[in-house]
């Protein structure tokens, strides 16, 4: 029987542990398409950090470390529809308490450059968070929703969400992925709370 105190030491760790999950879609095809946005974020975060991706096990994964906190940054290889079997999988693997994930994702129903952090909620019609849900049982987690904005005619969608940035574009997109990035950083040193006081504005 392991001592009190190294139980301690171990129960405490995996709260000191989170995984960030940034959905979209793989291949050379969709880089940079609005989809993506997700893994943007966290490009942009392994960038920040001078680290790359390497792939494993349902996903490109990287560790960091943010004020003495270890985020798992975690890009999905099985698609946007079954993003859940690798989020699901991951977070089993590393023991990742449930409100120590953040899930970052695209939302046409925000104006390009909004973002909105929940702590629960349902799907909104986006397919990778409903995947998610169907893999947990549940919809009790955090998810960080960018602006993607609906500028496109019926029946338009997927190649509206699927296509890459306007340049007249770009520079609300790279502030929303500096605001996203921040609220990541803010979300395991601050907590949740005072991460969407902050950004939820």
């Amino acid at each position: 029987m392991l001592p009190n105190k190294f139980c301690f030491y171990i129960l405490n760790q995996s709260f000191m542990k989170y995984l960030i999950a940034g959905l979209g879609n793989i291949g050379a095809q969709y880089e940079n398409t609005r989809h993506n946005i997700g893994f943007d974020v966290l490009d942009h975060l392994a960038k920040e950090a001078g680290v790359a991706f390497s792939s494993n096990t349902l996903g490109d994964l990287v560790e960091i470390k943010h004020k003495g906190r270890t985020l798992i940054l975690l890009k999905p290889n099985t698609y946007m529809n079954l993003s859940g079997k690798s989020v699901k999988y991951w977070m089993d693997k590393h023991k990742i308490q449930p409100e120590n994930l953040m899930v970052i994702v695209d939302d046409k129903n925000l104006d390009l450059g909004k973002l909105r952090l929940r702590d629960k909620g349902s799907d909104g019609g986006h397919n990778g968070l409903k995947d998610v849900q169907e893999k947990f049982g549940h919809s009790n987690y955090v998810r960080l929703r960018m602006g993607i904005g609906k500028d496109f005619h019926p029946g338009q969608q997927v190649n509206y969400v699927l296509g890459r940035w306007k340049k007249e574009e770009q520079p609300d997109v790279d502030i929303m992925i500096e605001k996203a990035s921040r609220a990541v950083k803010n979300f395991v040193s601050i907590g949740l709370k005072l991460t969407m006081d902050d950004l939820n504005l």
